[in-house]
């Protein structure tokens, strides 16, 4: 039985969503990514990813709409 993360890598999520290290680190700081701090490790939750990515298509569109 395979268990569904609930939280990713930074590596994981760079690979999951195509936004670069960088960029993902900037979103993290800006609070527009949520991210939880296990140790001395950084994951970001799927849910906040997924969110995130949410918002951003609907920003978009609205954008396309007006």
């Amino acid at each position: 039985m395979r268990v569904q993360k609930l939280n990713l890598s930074v590596a994981e999520a760079v690979e999951a969503s195509g936004i670069g290290r960088t960029t993902l680190f900037a979103l993290i700081k800006a609070g527009e990514l949520q991210s939880v701090k296990i140790g001395h490790r950084r994951y970001v939750p799927v849910s906040a990813l997924r969110d995130y990515l949410d918002r951003l298509r609907q920003e978009q569109n609205e954008g396309v709409a007006a």
